[in-house]
């Protein structure tokens, strides 16, 4: 048995979903390379695999589980006042997979992050440089600020108060009279955003970058509302949740048909609305039409989510920081609008008999959104979007309805993807271990219905071995000799093919 099959044996068991735990274990050797990495960061392991890591003198190994996207992120909470600023600085980056359902870190290990006063005793990476990176990693559930404002440590009141809009009445008022100066002042400053006058006398430039962004946040005075008009910078206007019901209407008539759409289906528009729904662009018409199902500004964004983006959107997945009742759901999923039934798909509480419904939607979107979005999209409809849409394949392959079988039938199809999508299914009579897609090769190579022969055939070939020692038919102790010989360096394991 040639060493240059190493590698691929060892990556093969890495992820070999048999593999127990004392042979995964063995793995988190320095001898195993990459492929200890690899398992560390991309499969779920079991806990004592998991408490090894933890504990585990190599950095790297650290690093890699601190990247885990499938290993219960409270378990990772160690990892978060690591000795390794480094290991600190990959939890609070996340995973680089970037997928699209955005798991969010568990509240005590945020606290950790944002109360730091050191970034680890190696002294290479800073607490600010880690919370920086906590910041860009979209694991920071929008309604953390919210849940901090009424914090003990005054480093987390001092957040909620930079996030002064999604606060509560009463939770500013208490910011406000903050027993920490710096949390007043930081309120203080956040109350400006909503004082017309205030914003007024601290305008940057309007055209700037930063001028944008107020206009488009903040609450607005009549002679800067006419300065936007005048300077037609009218486009923040639109977006801005306290902009005046009169400077709505004048939207609501601009000639830009942009403009008429992103007000259209705003839960403050008023009676502009009903001369939208006549507009001469189908588009803000039909935005229009759907205005008067729009009573908050929560509905509104997931209303947003549906309209703005087409059927192969990957747009990651997050919890909002206000949702909409699930009576308002309900109501999406049997409207007469497309738009609203894509909105129902994509709440993940939709009740199984609505589910049962839009499963079979004539709006394909309708169906591509329950597909993505929720834990009760039957399997079928899962493999059918699969195939048709390229786009949210790794996506579906994440969820743990798709399903495993069933996808024999497939096997003869144009796109090596699909092919190897079936080319795994145990009701194969004979996978394709000769396909000349490598995908292909290797998703045969792994269906538990080859012969125990026929694995060693496999294991082998350097197109194969991979995918034979990811095979869950592998017995155990194969896998302990082919690790034996990976990392001891003994003997050609007993019953190995020689070539």
């Amino acid at each position: 048995m040639s060493d240059s099959l190493r590698e691929l044996w060892l990556r093969g068991i890495a992820f070999n979903a048999a593999a127990p735990t004392d042979v995964l274990i063995r793995l988190l050797d320095e001898a195993a390379g990459e492929a200890g990495l690899l398992m560390c960061e991309g499969r779920d392991l079991p806990e004592a695999v998991i408490d090894a890591a933890l504990r585990h003198p190599v950095e790297r190994i650290r690093c890699a589980l601190a990247r885990n996207l499938h290993v219960d992120p409270a378990r990772l909470a160690p990892l978060a006042s690591d000795p390794s600023g480094l290991v600190r600085a990959y939890l609070a980056g996340g995973t680089r997979l970037q997928p699209r359902w955005v798991r969010p870190l568990p509240d005590d290990i945020l606290v950790t992050f944002l109360t730091a006063e050191e970034g680890g005793e190696d002294g290479r990476v800073t607490e600010k440089e880690i919370v920086g990176e906590l910041w860009s990693s979209r694991q920071v559930p929008l309604s953390f600020p919210r849940d901090m404002a009424g914090h003990d440590h005054p480093a987390l009141r001092l957040y909620a108060a930079f996030q002064w809009q999604s606060l509560t009445a009463a939770q500013r008022h208490a910011l406000l009279d903050d027993p920490d100066p710096a949390v007043r002042e930081a309120a203080r400053r956040g109350s400006r955003q909503l004082d017309p006058e205030a914003v007024e006398a601290e305008l940057p430039p309007i055209g700037s970058r930063h001028a944008v962004f107020v206009l488009s946040t903040c609450a607005l005075s009549p002679a800067v509302v006419e300065q936007c008009f005048a300077d037609d910078e009218v486009d923040p206007l639109a977006r801005n949740r306290h902009t005046p019901a009169d400077a709505l209407a004048r939207l609501a008539r601009h000639p830009d048909a942009e403009i008429r759409r992103l007000v259209a289906t705003r839960p403050d528009l008023g009676p502009a609305a009903a001369e939208l729904r006549q507009d001469p662009d189908e588009d803000v018409r039909m935005r229009a039409r759907l205005q008067p199902s729009i009573h908050t500004w929560a509905e509104f964004q997931e209303v947003q989510k549906a309209v703005d983006h087409g059927p192969d959107c990957t747009c990651p997945i997050t919890q909002p920081a206000t949702e909409p009742s699930p009576d308002w759901y309900a109501t999406c999923a049997v409207s007469e609008e497309p738009v609203l039934r894509r909105v129902a798909a994509s709440w993940p509480g939709l009740s199984a008999e609505l589910v049962e419904t839009l499963a079979q939607d004539d709006d394909e979107e309708v169906r591509i959104r329950l597909a993505c979005h929720h834990p009760l999209a039957p399997p079928h409809l899962l493999l059918d979007v699969f195939v048709t849409r390229p786009a949210h394949r790794p996506h579906l392959l994440t969820l743990p309805a798709f399903p495993r079988t069933g996808r024999a039938h497939l096997i003869d199809h144009p796109d090596p993807e699909v092919r190897a999508l079936a080319a795994a299914d145990p009701a194969l009579p004979v996978p394709p271990v000769e396909d000349p897609d490598a995908s292909v090769r290797l998703a045969a190579a792994t269906n538990p219905s080859l012969s125990p022969e026929a694995l060693e055939t496999l294991l082998a070939g350097p197109r194969t071995a991979e995918g034979a020692a990811a095979n869950p038919a592998l017995t155990v102790p194969r896998m302990h000799a082919l690790l034996d010989h990976c990392l001891n360096g003994t003997a050609t394991p007993p019953g190995a093919v020689q070539r």
